[in-house]
């Protein structure tokens, strides 16, 4: 059996611009070959068990030769597998994917092709640019700055394009960073105003996108200045000089330009990253704690199916909530089944993953997301002397909440569902850009991410000394001063939108 080929456009760099139907073939491949350029936000879209195989060049330096990788396609296809092929911006557009369907066509392999954004038009329209404008500019040319080795002389037609941008037209180059003086030259040779509005667009679409405008004579010494470098768009033309208001969107931002490191679990770190990036700020993911499933169910499933025996079900955490429901599956039960028993969660990321996974609204949250705080309300709001109360936990649950219920006449059962470990490691670009200075925030959801990211980081936990951070609450808040660890804000209501608020309210601030 002969598989197929999806040569798909990832768009430019926002992970949020791959078209639906090239995020619906992603998700179903079994292997994925990309290219240096894809983001890998969207390599987590692959389905679990997915080859994921890196073909990308990055500085003239490759993984795998083109013809190697067009080889590299024919094989996996001849295995029978459906095969994405994932490549940055358009396939077609300076992206050689004709290359690539062609010689699949001529190998016997089906292949269809799902276009994608360009960066030539998205990378400017991040920076408050865009490409033709009904008062200044109704062309738009995409020329490639980086021609095919070996060429006696350029194809590019300066003569043709300085023309066209002095009427009004708008040149995006690709490729061009490293032959922008020799792209400057030809066009002012060929007759060409220097003072043309000039821009060079690095990582557009981005959260580490940067950008500079000025004069095309002059553009060169603003990149220098700036420290720009590839992959950028260099645009020529009267529209990177016009300047309208609500143009530039993206890094108008509160939070653009800030890098944030989120050290939740790998399960829950992409509900806080989406939210700081919404904002403008570029993330980096360090899960430090794991989440695993304790090895013996027995107890867990039995007090599940007897749940009518209890009063209170209280769950602390969306993990929580995560194993209750995984367990009713392997019960065969439903949402149904917890009619006999009332429901206190904490938090409100707990009651939202429980209305999400289950249907189910809780019958009691404290105004406070501390277990503390649930303990003395419901005893106090709801009396709890005598009841029965099953607390679902982790097995490094403070004893806080069960100890103060007890005190307050509640028979309390405790069984953990899951377990906290430590995560292996720190990502090599998180310690990178650790030791180069370059985080601006560290943010803890809990008193474990504060103490095992002080262990990972071991004998360099000074790192953490000139980076601000921010506290989910005053028990996180609590460890990071026990462990050395400096508190620049802490959140007001214990929450992922607490968090994030405190954070604004610093950049915002000017702290």
């Amino acid at each position: 059996m002969t598989g197929f080929v999806s040569l798909i456009g990832a768009g430019p760099g926002d992970p949020g611009l791959i078209t639906a139907k090239g995020l619906d073939r992603l998700r179903v491949a079994d292997v994925v070959v990309f290219d240096a350029l894809v983001n890998p936000r969207l390599l987590r879209e692959a389905r679990a068990g997915a080859r994921l195989i890196d073909v990308g060049k990055r500085g003239g330096a490759h993984k795998l030769t083109q013809d190697e990788t067009n080889d590299l396609l024919v094989a996996l296809a001849g295995e029978g597998l459906a095969v994405v092929r994932l490549k940055g911006g358009d396939p077609y557009l300076f992206g050689r994917g004709a290359e690539e369907a062609a010689y699949l066509a001529r190998h016997g392999v089906g292949c269809e092709v799902v276009p994608g954004i360009t960066s030539g038009i998205a990378g400017p329209a991040y920076a408050g640019i865009a490409v033709t404008h009904r008062k200044v500019a109704s062309t738009v040319t995409f020329v490639t700055g980086h021609e095919q080795p070996g060429k006696a002389e350029s194809g590019v037609d300066y003569k043709s394009l300085a023309g066209l941008i002095a009427v009004g037209g708008t040149v995006c180059f690709y490729m061009g960073i490293g032959q922008l003086a020799r792209i400057v030259a030809s066009l002012v040779e060929h007759g060409l105003r220097s003072d043309v509005p000039a821009a060079v667009v690095q990582w557009g679409t981005r959260t580490k996108q940067r950008s500079v405008r000025g004069r095309l004579d002059g553009i060169e010494g603003l990149i220098k200045e700036a420290g720009i470098g590839s992959p950028a768009i260099i645009l020529v033309g009267l529209v990177a000089g016009l300047e309208e208001p609500g143009l530039d969107y993206f890094t108008s931002r509160p939070l653009f330009g800030q890098r944030v490191l989120v050290t939740r679990t790998r399960q829950q770190a992409s509900g806080l990253s989406a939210e700081l990036e919404a904002l403008g700020a570029e993330v980096l993911e360090a899960p430090t704690i794991e989440i695993v499933p304790v090895a013996d169910f027995v107890a867990v499933d039995e007090a599940i199916g007897e749940i009518g025996k209890w009063d209170w079900l209280i769950l602390t955490s969306p993990n929580a909530v995560g194993v209750l429901g995984d367990r009713m599956s392997a019960l065969g039960l439903d949402a149904r089944h917890l009619a006999g028993v009332k429901i206190a969660s904490v938090g409100e990321a707990t009651s939202e993953s429980l209305a999400s996974r289950l249907g189910v609204r809780a019958d009691f949250v404290p105004e406070h997301t501390m277990g503390e705080a649930l303990a003395a309300e419901l005893i106090d709001k709801e009396g709890v002397a005598g009841s029965s109360v099953l607390l679902l936990r982790a097995d490094i649950a403070r004893p806080a909440l069960p100890r103060l219920l007890g005190e307050g006449g509640a028979l309390v059962t405790e069984l953990v569902v899951y377990e906290t470990k430590m995560a292996g490691g720190l990502p090599g670009e998180v310690l990178e850009a650790l030791r180069g200075g370059e985080v601006d925030w560290v943010t803890f959801t809990s008193s474990s991410t504060v103490s095992n990211l002080v262990a990972l980081l071991g004998d360099e936990r000074g790192l953490l000394g000139g980076v601000k951070t921010a506290s989910i609450g005053r028990v996180t808040s609590g460890t990071m001063r026990e462990l050395g660890v400096g508190v620049t804000v802490e959140a007001e209501g214990a929450s992922v939108g607490g968090l994030v608020d405190a954070v604004l309210g610093v950049v915002g601030g000017g702290a």
